[in-house]
């Protein structure tokens, strides 16, 4: 099944879903291709869902009741088969649900739901977590999807990203492990605007914390780009491979371990508790935008 996948369309927008990890594969307006398409020179994905945890966990394991289990970062969601649960011409909703291999490793039963809709020049991608079991569901949910960057062949250094909001000119100094630290690096915005470079992303992601934003525009000189738009993810993430052509904003709502964390995954900073019976939702939005004419 990992190499199924589902066209959806409307008017000039169309989309590719692929089964395995429930991860967006393709997305283009009026012909022109917006998404990354994977390339294992640089990154072989595309749009991976994360799930249930977001970046590194410390030494690879969580701790669910004082036993250490094996996580990879990001979790397991983007390596696991999704199914169908409804699919029309501009829309698919996915489903993956808890199994013996899941649960070996994070020991909760829960159900995770994408659904994907496409309208005209638009994306969404909404997400539903829930918890059918006894106990609460501790998880952090992620979306890390990389766009072609450049947009339309100008420069690398010829774009910007526009916070919607002030944020704070600083990000967070991550271990070589993927460990939060609590030292901070200087940003270059100004205004609301961070002028991009492939120097930028040398030392790491650029990780705002609890950002502001609810929203961002990726564009470049000539006012072609893409706004982002986001609802129950707190946290927003952008990285690349230095001189690599794309850029990935993400939107989480957890973060990776700090340097020091020892605890349980129910005590990590961040992490949701989700009760029992209950469904949080988070919804991504993506609109490409051509303001140059």
């Amino acid at each position: 099944m990992a190499g199924t996948a589902i066209d959806i369309s409307d008017g000039p927008g169309r989309a590719a879903v692929a089964l395995r990890g429930g991860e967006l594969r393709g997305w283009s307006v009026a012909g022109r291709d917006l998404l990354w398409p994977g390339d294992p020179a640089w990154w072989p994905r595309s749009s991976p869902i994360l799930f249930p945890i977001v970046g590194w966990a410390r030494d690879g394991h969580i701790r669910v009741d004082g036993v250490a289990r094996p996580m990879a970062v990001h979790g397991f969601a983007a390596g696991r088969d999704f199914a169908v649960v409804a699919r029309a011409a501009d829309r698919v909703a996915l489903s993956l649900r808890d199994d013996a291999a899941t649960r070996a490793a994070y020991p909760f039963a829960f159900e995770l739901r994408v659904e994907y809709v496409v309208a005209g020049p638009a994306l969404r991608a909404a997400f539903a977590v829930g918890n059918p079991g006894p106990r609460p569901l501790p998880y952090a949910l992620g979306l890390h999807p990389g766009f072609r960057w450049p947009i339309a062949g100008a420069a690398l250094e010829e774009h910007t990203v526009t916070f919607g909001a002030d944020e704070r000119p600083e990000v967070p100094v991550i271990t070589a492990a993927g460990l939060f630290t609590t030292r901070r690096r200087p940003v270059p915005i100004a205004g609301r605007r961070l002028r991009l470079s492939p120097a930028l992303f040398a030392a790491e992601a650029l990780c705002f914390l609890d950002a502001r934003s609810r929203s961002l525009r990726f564009a470049d000189d000539a006012g072609r780009g893409i706004d982002v738009a986001w609802d129950g993810f707190p946290h927003l993430a952008l990285w690349t491979r230095p001189g690599a052509p794309f850029l990935c904003i993400e939107t989480w709502t957890g973060h990776g371990d700090p340097e020091d964390f020892a605890g349980d995954l129910a005590e990590k900073p961040s992490i949701r508790l989700l009760a029992p019976g209950a469904v949080a939702r988070h919804a991504v939005a993506f609109s490409w935008r051509d303001d140059g004419g």
